[in-house]
């Protein structure tokens, strides 16, 4: 079952980004929506600053490099700099094909919508259809497995409409509730937004959101 469109997805990150603001809050600590973009941009089509990022330190040019690219990108007017983003891969991308754009950034700019979205004051959680709540259901199942792998306890999925998924077994566990999309916030760490309940024994709950804190 498809999950949100990647395409619409990246063009409603960019609406909201152009409403918000380059120096508007995001939920990424440290972000800005402007070094948001800059990031996505970077993911688009720019292995070389990804390598700069990841080899730097053992070779200082490439870490050069990736400074130099980002620097130019976050100096470039904002609108250029979302333009860039909306305009998606370059052309000979393997991304730019629906079933690989699908794959690989559907939820990468679902959740980074979200990231701007909800860092802004009156942010209320957005209507999704029944087939992209299927789909985000279906990724929470295997997402949850790695985000809750450490947990002191077991992690129990419940969405309001009864499915329901072990993600993490243990001789106790809790339960954690919500629609599709604010479980998969909660399982990519953006706990602090997500709309959530966790139940189960006291010890237990108490455990699990020292484990995965809110804040």
């Amino acid at each position: 079952m498809p999950g949100p469109d990647a395409a619409r997805e990246r063009d409603g990150l960019c609406d909201d980004a152009l409403r918000a603001g380059p120096r508007a809050p995001t939920l990424c600590e440290g972000w800005a929506v402007r070094d948001l973009l800059v990031h996505l941009a970077v993911r688009d089509g720019r292995p070389d600053v990804l390598a700069g990022h990841a080899l730097g330190r053992a070779v200082p040019a490439l870490g050069a490099h990736a400074e130099r690219v980002q620097g130019r990108w976050r100096e470039e007017p904002f609108e250029a700099l979302v333009q860039r983003v909306r305009s998606g891969p370059p052309a000979v991308s393997p991304a730019r094909w629906r079933p690989v754009a699908a794959a690989v950034n559907s939820l990468e700019f679902f959740v980074h919508r979200e990231d701007v979205r909800r860092a802004q004051e009156g942010w209320q959680p957005r209507p999704l259809r029944r087939e992209e709540s299927e789909g985000l259901w279906r990724s929470v199942r295997l997402v949850g497995r790695a985000a809750y792998r450490r947990s002191p306890v077991g992690v129990v999925l419940v969405t309001p409409r009864g499915p329901r998924a072990v993600v993490r077994g243990g001789a106790v566990s809790v339960a954690v509730r919500g629609e599709p999309q604010e479980l998969l916030l909660h399982a990519f760490g953006r706990r602090s937004r997500a709309l959530v309940e966790v139940d189960g024994g006291a010890e237990a709950v108490r455990a699990f959101e020292a484990a995965f804190p809110a804040g």
